[in-house]
């Protein structure tokens, strides 16, 4: 019989799956999972518990105090926070592009991978803001150096988990750029959130509730010269080497949003009953959930396609863009499929479905737009660059 759970896989990376599955089932039982999602709280029992086990630091060098691993791993795990709480699953990416970054770096920022493979330090990434999205070679946040120090002014907005974490990775201006390569001029500054001239601001969202959205201002605030990342003015160079991972992780968020979304649609086929038995016996209602079975394996088979890539160390831009574009796209209508067989019942805050339901919009345009990743593989395809 068909399952939503990934046809072939490994022993070793369903063993993985269980293990996330029976921990979160101890530190995020169903109930508590909604209550966390419904106040937007940080699941920090569930996040602890995360970092205990070792799945923190996936994607971290062993020798730096990562915990190895591989990308379809970390997909995987990705997926199975989703299913639960698909807001922690957005903070464990942030997490594992600091795993990443960190362990490319070499620097002195590398001493502070393990504490946030451990669970100990949280970090958050100041990327975005109020007038830069995907274009971020125009961003305004600066940084200039200043009695041995730098010194930071702008605002960061849709920064997931600032406000619980002790550094923010900010990327800023801390050199004109060179003519004709806008990119050149950005830098990494790793900024303690704890300083003065630090102010941090909730940003409350329809969905992704417990991924804890914020803003942050810089007025002047500062951090040691030693905690720049990287090579000054290769911001967008080191940030680079993590967007492939990035994009398979998002489209691991999706995968467990759909597949959570679609267990619970079966469920309800198979328990509610209509004009004499289950309504799963309706032609128009299979047809339905058909469809999103197809659409959950095809996803996942071009998401596997992509971490292969990845694995094999070829350019693997244009299939992880198409795995986060395609999952994203397909896990909205399945949400959207199963919201509609549930009814009024799938709206209700005791249903999982309206979590899922609101947390699968962000995917169609979290971490980048699907319109920008559609402008990057036009651009794959040999077509001019339209932006």
């Amino acid at each position: 019989m068909l399952s939503t759970r990934p046809f072939e896989e490994s022993a070793e990376r369903g063993d993985l799956r269980d293990l996330v599955e029976s921990l979160l089932a101890r530190e995020l039982p169903p109930d508590r999972a909604l209550a966390v999602d419904r106040d937007g709280l940080f699941a920090s029992g569930a996040w602890s518990a995360l970092g205990d086990a070792g799945l923190l630091g996936l994607g971290g060098d062993e020798q730096a105090g990562g915990t190895g691993g591989t990308a379809g791993d970390a997909v995987a795990v990705t997926e199975e926070i989703a299913r639960v709480l698909p807001g922690l699953a957005v903070d464990y990416v942030t997490c594992g592009m600091a795993m990443r970054m960190l362990g490319d770096d070499g620097g002195t920022a590398a001493a502070w991978l393990p504490d946030i493979a451990s669970g100990k330090m949280i970090c958050s990434f100041g990327m975005s803001e109020p007038d830069v999205g995907t274009d971020l070679l125009n961003l305004r946040t600066s940084a200039r150096v200043e009695d041995g120090r730098w010194v930071l002014r702008g605002q960061k907005l849709w920064i997931s988990l600032a406000h619980k974490a002790e550094i923010a990775f900010v990327l800023c201006r801390t050199d004109p750029p060179e003519e004709g390569r806008r990119s050149r001029g950005l830098s990494v500054i790793a900024v303690p959130l704890d300083r003065p001239g630090v102010t941090v601001r909730r940003v409350h969202l329809a969905g992704m509730r417990a991924a804890g959205t914020c803003e942050i201002y810089f007025d002047d605030a500062t951090a040691p010269l030693e905690n720049l990342v990287g090579e000054r003015g290769r911001g967008m160079s080191l940030l680079g080497r993590t967007l492939d991972v990035e994009r398979v992780l998002a489209a691991g968020i999706s995968l467990g949003i759909g597949r959570a979304a679609l267990d619970l649609h079966l469920t309800h086929l198979r328990e509610r009953e209509a004009f004499g038995g289950a309504i799963g016996r309706f032609q128009a209602l299979q047809h339905a959930a058909a469809d999103s079975i197809a659409d959950l394996s095809a996803s996942r088979a071009l998401v596997g396609t992509a971490v292969r890539s990845i694995e094999d160390g070829r350019p693997s831009t244009a299939l992880t863009a198409m795995a986060k574009l395609v999952a994203a796209e397909s896990t909205a209508r399945i949400v959207d499929r199963g919201m509609r067989a549930m009814a009024a019942q799938g709206l209700a805050e005791e249903s999982a479905m309206q979590m899922y339901f609101r947390d699968a919009r962000l995917q169609l345009f979290s971490p980048v737009s699907n319109d920008m990743i559609r402008n990057i593989l036009g651009e794959s395809l040999g077509l001019p660059r339209s932006y």
